[in-house]
């Protein structure tokens, strides 16, 4: 079975460009997915234990849903958070090949990866005009980019895409 075919001409003269739209969608999606099924089955245990402790009748989405709802935007805020501010990408982010640098192309570090986390939900607002600007700028920047002073560029190991392709 072969697999998918590394150019690295092509893919590693991409390393450092700015990501496009598909991609960075791509890698929210898994973002999404990966915050969801992460917080339901934290949930889960969490509504076992408790039920343990207090009796059976216990479940956070029924007697608690406030304190659901904060948990997942607290646990939503962290994992986004943290791992942009250490590496500068997500888990989601990670799979496609993205990373999350300033605008200068240095590190993104804690500060301004909270500020972009913060600034997020704001390319959501007037139907994702935010998120139009990654089509209209040149530098693929959406709004939340442009608040926190960030750009996200497609990294990947580009000397293991040359041995996968020195493998073929």
């Amino acid at each position: 079975m072969k697999g998918p075919r590394v150019e690295p001409d092509r893919d590693v003269g991409l390393q450092g460009s700015y990501a496009g739209f598909v991609t960075r969608f791509g890698g929210f999606l898994i973002d999404i997915v990966t915050i969801a099924v992460l917080f339901t089955l934290a949930g889960h245990v969490i509504d076992y234990l408790v039920s343990a402790l207090r009796g059976p009748s216990f479940s956070f989405t029924t007697d608690a849903p406030s304190i659901a709802g904060l948990a997942l935007f607290v646990w939503a805020f962290v994992y986004c958070a943290y791992p942009l501010a250490v590496s500068g990408r997500t888990f989601g982010m990670a799979v496609v090949g993205l990373r999350a640098v300033r605008k200068d192309g240095t590190a993104l570090g804690g500060w301004h990866a909270i500020v972009r986390v913060i600034a997020f939900p704001l390319s959501f607002l007037l139907f994702g005009f935010g998120f139009l600007l990654i089509l209209l700028n040149r530098d693929r920047r959406a709004l939340h980019d442009l608040i926190a002073g960030s750009a996200v560029v497609y990294s990947w190991n580009a000397r293991a895409a040359r041995l996968r392709f020195l493998g073929k």
